[in-house]
């Protein structure tokens, strides 16, 4: 009989990547679960089953369970103790550490891959400076511990058969930083939470947690230079105060919201405005479930998930358009982009917003998913017979 591990980065939260792995274990409910760590509070561990993970020793190690972030140079050790010698199939969830499990030869090694460490690879300028790691000793040593994730890195990507990407944008960079092809599935998205709701009002909300590369911030300073616009927004994090110092009367900050005020608002709203360079992006996508169109930053995963308006006259032959792009992380370009929005969004209807939406329906995910893993194992197992059966074998 098959045994199958699912190795997931660390288990903290309910977000995006335990959103996939909720699904990876409806497919596989036999899998054994490990994680470099699991804070799961008792009362939110239905999403995987209430099964037992087991945890690498960074579980043990002091202050582990706010700062086990800050445990990155010992995260490769750590997932290397990991004896996954008994199981036939390893499907590594990873963003950051997972995939870089050791498997033999007669193991079938799967990584779902949400992207390759992003603050070691190409974001590494941009999470220096946000952490203020730019100069002086502990630069330096950020600097040295990222140079080495990097080989660490490359190296591990040897031990996995075959790649999943979230979207095009990482089979990109999964392309640039492991010279790996990857077969694209789209997360999926709880659409059926997210009802069809045509009747909008007239306000503009944006909800995301408050870290730098959001830019929240510069959604807020663009509403509130546009005052005969009312913007709510959702969400709490470590730029709060940043981004209510720029809040002029129109804009309303909620703070942390519920699951029922999220979609109440998104249900309701003119339009949804995201400003993030992301891998995928779920909040958008949640967005037009609802019907609601979305005003976004057009790069990175968000291409894939929003049909933009076309350019004048491109109308007939484009698919029906759920949102408008805007080029450049700017206030500039955010209030053209609401401005774009309110001349020609009549285009954009609940209905196209949210047949868009469907196409990323969890049961599309699962779908797939199991297609890719029974394929990839058929082929890996082929591979396998034909090897023994070479004359000189042994």
């Amino acid at each position: 009989m098959r045994r199958v591990a699912i190795v997931h980065d660390w288990l903290v939260v309910y977000a995006g990547a335990e959103r996939v792995l909720e699904q990876m274990l409806r497919c596989y409910p036999e899998a054994d679960l490990f994680g470099l760590v699991d804070f799961l509070p008792a009362g939110q561990r239905d999403f995987i089953g209430n099964k037992p993970v087991t945890t690498s020793f960074i579980q043990r190690l002091p202050k582990a369970r706010k700062k086990y972030r800050s445990y990155l140079p010992l995260m490769p050790l750590a997932v290397e103790q990991f004896d996954l010698s008994a199981y036939d199939l390893v499907i590594s969830s990873s963003h950051a550490v997972a995939k870089g499990v050791l498997t033999g030869p007669d193991q079938c090694h799967l990584c779902m891959c949400y992207s390759p460490i992003r603050y070691a690879w190409d974001l590494q300028h941009q999470y220096l400076h946000e952490a203020g790691l730019e100069r002086g000793i502990k630069g330096w040593l950020a600097k040295v511990v990222l140079h080495y994730v990097r080989l660490w890195d490359v190296r591990t990507a040897n031990g996995v058969d075959a790649f999943i990407a979230i979207s095009r944008h990482i089979a990109r960079r999964i392309r640039k930083v492991y010279g790996r092809e990857s077969t694209v599935i789209y997360p999926p998205v709880d659409v059926a939470d997210f009802p069809l709701c045509r009747d909008k009002e007239d306000f503009y909300v944006t909800a995301s947690r408050m870290v730098p590369y959001k830019k929240v911030d510069l959604i807020v300073a663009a509403f509130s230079a546009m005052p005969g616009k009312r913007l709510i927004v959702i969400g709490e994090g470590p730029d709060f105060a940043k981004v209510r110092a720029k809040a002029g009367p129109n804009v309303q900050l909620l703070g942390f919201a519920g699951a029922e005020a999220l979609r109440d608002h998104l249900q309701r709203a003119r339009a949804f405005v995201f400003a993030a360079e992301e891998d995928f992006g779920i909040a958008p996508l949640e967005a037009q479930a609802c019907g609601t169109p979305v005003i976004a930053f057009g790069k990175g995963g968000v291409l894939e998930t929003i049909i933009p308006l076309p350019e004048a006259g491109g109308m007939d032959a484009a698919p029906a358009p759920t949102g408008v792009c805007f080029n450049e992380q700017s206030v500039a370009a955010i209030i053209a982009a609401v401005e774009r929005f309110e001349g020609e969004g009549a285009a954009i209807t609940p209905e196209a917003c949210r047949e868009n939406a469907l196409r990323f329906a969890p049961e599309r995910f699962r779908a797939e998913f199991t297609a890719f893993v029974e394929r990839e194992w058929a082929a890996f197992r082929g591979d396998h017979v034909a090897d023994a059966l070479r004359p000189g074998r042994g």
